[in-house]
């Protein structure tokens, strides 16, 4: 099986693979995920309209291989970023969120394919959703130390519901926390990153997409005083 794995025909594979969607980013950071054409592809590559379809079945399925790559990339930034928090749940969480951002900022085509607006007829492959949240991972475990006040206690009997009701974000929950849905802080567990998660996506889409040039503020000071307000909503020290 290793023998099979490397030999020439599977290298060579991987790597028109790998070729073509290095390709199909540059489209995308040229004019987004409208700009990425197989025809194109195939005529900078030197294949045939055919002979790329061996390699991507339709213009959705690279689509759906470079979806799964910015989760996952975006994910592993996240995590890297997890590997060496400060001991402060507080200082944690900036630490996350930061990480987010700088992807984002680093990364704004591959960003706005997986946050921005739907692209018409196109649907994202099931598997998204379980590496969307594999990088909210980290934000569960910090807000799972939390201990929410008034503002957030309803996002929190919500959440906590919704575990009750889904194995799925149960099975999550456990995953990221060790917390079952019986858990006192299960239901802030999840409140918590959610919360979080409509300030990243919101600040960093405003930013990549150059909605705040000229306002005379930066993306991160915004983010930064969010959190801050999340960190005592949920009494995060």
């Amino acid at each position: 099986m290793a023998a099979a794995a490397s030999s020439p025909r599977v290298r060579y594979r991987e790597q028109t693979r790998a070729q073509i969607k290095e390709i199909a980013l540059a489209q995308l950071a040229e004019g987004g995920a409208s700009a990425v054409a197989l025809t194109r592809i195939a005529k900078e590559i030197g294949l045939s309209g055919p002979a790329l379809y061996r390699y991507f079945a339709s213009r959705d399925d690279l689509l759906h291989a470079l979806v799964r790559d910015a989760y996952d990339d975006i994910a592993a930034a996240i995590r890297h970023a997890a590997a060496d928090l400060p001991d402060s749940p507080a200082a944690a969480l900036h630490r996350l969120a930061d990480a987010h951002l700088d992807w984002a900022i680093t990364e704004p085509h591959r960003y706005l394919l997986i946050q921005g607006n739907p692209i018409p007829g196109y649907a994202a492959p099931p598997d998204t959703v379980r590496r969307a949240r594999a990088g909210m991972g980290p934000f569960v475990k910090v807000f799972a130390a939390g201990r929410p006040t008034d503002t957030v206690q309803s996002v929190v009997d919500e959440m906590t519901t919704w575990l009750h009701q889904d194995e799925t974000a149960a099975d999550w929950l456990s995953e990221c926390a060790g917390l079952t849905p019986d858990d006192p802080n299960a239901g802030c567990a999840l409140a918590g990153p959610v919360l979080a998660w409509s300030h990243l996506h919101g600040t960093a889409h405003l930013e990549v997409s150059g909605q705040y040039t000229g306002m005379g503020h930066h993306a991160r000071t915004l983010l930064r005083a969010q959190m801050s307000m999340l960190a005592t909503a949920f009494r995060l020290s």
